[in-house]
């Protein structure tokens, strides 16, 4: 993704504003996330080392993660919605 493009991110799994948290189940519904990309990188080097004993096998090879560093513009709460009446539990009749 190339630097200064604008991403909207729309699958939001929490939400936290000072006191107030909003988990979503496993997503909040009508949550957004506007964000600017600031480029791509590569991550450090891993190193995969492969190793049989007794056989003289020995492989080495690397990888390095691709990635894309965003920064984050604006979060959109859903809109507040009204308070629902709560379910009262099952009473027995005894």
């Amino acid at each position: 993704m190339a630097e200064g493009n604008t991403v909207e991110l729309d699958k939001v799994l929490l939400i936290a504003n000072g006191d107030k948290v909003t988990v979503g189940t496993p997503i909040i519904d009508r949550a957004k996330v506007i964000a600017t990309s600031k480029g791509e990188g590569k991550a450090k080097k891993i190193i995969v080392l492969k190793y049989k004993p007794k056989v003289r096998y020995r492989k080495k090879t690397g990888h390095r993660q691709l990635y894309t560093s965003l920064v984050i513009d604006k979060i959109i709460e859903p809109e507040a919605i009204e308070d629902e009446p709560k379910k009262e539990g099952i009473q027995s009749g005894t």
